[in-house]
């Protein structure tokens, strides 16, 4: 079973994910994280945001493991844990750049679709998760709330973390990430090709249940899967 979970940042997809994975008993990916990493490792190589052959070259030299579980995913960056690391907002801002290349959307794409043959059934979130990773997934949701929630949560979580930002920074952030990603979003949006919920004034409890309702009025089922350790190169 492989369930698909899209949507822009701070509509609660993450956290979503995590705990619709805990609730069944299957594996977490948590795709953005490896795009992430790829910015991440650009950044601290000093590669110059616009160019795009040294983003490339540092993509398919990158050493990325995603450690799935039920209640986690974690990214190793060639051999270092930096799971906490990819959420800096200067990696935020780095990773537009990173995501726009299709060579490297090309390489990670490869390297999700292996991960779900290896783990067979998993949640997988990220922007292009229904639309192009896994098409034929056995259920796709598509979160979303108002810009404007989405950078109070996100702004909540990073200076929680003790990160250094306004909430106009990530306002503004999400702004342009939204106009970045809208073509992955529109095939899900088209009728019956995803579940549309709308989290601005639900819970996360109340988005998982609605989840799980729906996993269950369809009847699916999960193989049991061990945890991953899965390599990008």
């Amino acid at each position: 079973m492989i369930i698909t979970i899209d949507g822009p940042a701070g509509s609660g997809k993450s956290t979503a994910a995590r705990k619709l994975a805990a609730r069944l008993g299957i594996a977490y990916l948590d795709t953005g994280a490896m795009y992430r990493a790829i910015a991440l490792r650009a950044l601290k190589l000093g590669i110059r945001l616009n160019d795009a052959a040294g983003l490339i070259a540092s993509a398919r030299d990158a050493r990325i493991e995603v450690m799935c579980g039920p209640t986690h995913s974690r990214v190793l960056l060639d051999g270092n844990d930096v799971t906490e690391d990819v959420r800096s907002m200067a990696v935020n801002g780095a990773t537009g750049f990173v995501a726009r290349e299709q060579a490297i959307r090309d390489l990670l794409v490869q390297r999700q679709r292996e991960i779900g043959r290896e783990l067979g059934s998993l949640v997988t979130e990220g922007r292009d998760q229904g639309s192009v990773v896994f098409p034929h997934a056995d259920l796709k949701f598509f979160l979303d709330a108002s810009v404007e929630r989405r950078a109070a949560r996100r702004y909540q979580e990073m200076t929680a973390d003790g990160e250094s930002v306004t909430y106009e920074e990530i306002l503004n952030n999400l702004k342009e990430r939204d106009g970045n990603d809208a073509h992955q979003w529109a095939p899900l949006l088209e009728p019956a090709s995803a579940i549309h919920l709308d989290t601005t004034q639900l819970t996360i409890h109340e988005v998982v249940e609605r989840m799980l309702e729906e996993v269950s009025r369809r009847r699916l089922t999960a193989h049991a899967t061990e945890s991953c350790g899965a390599a990008s190169r």
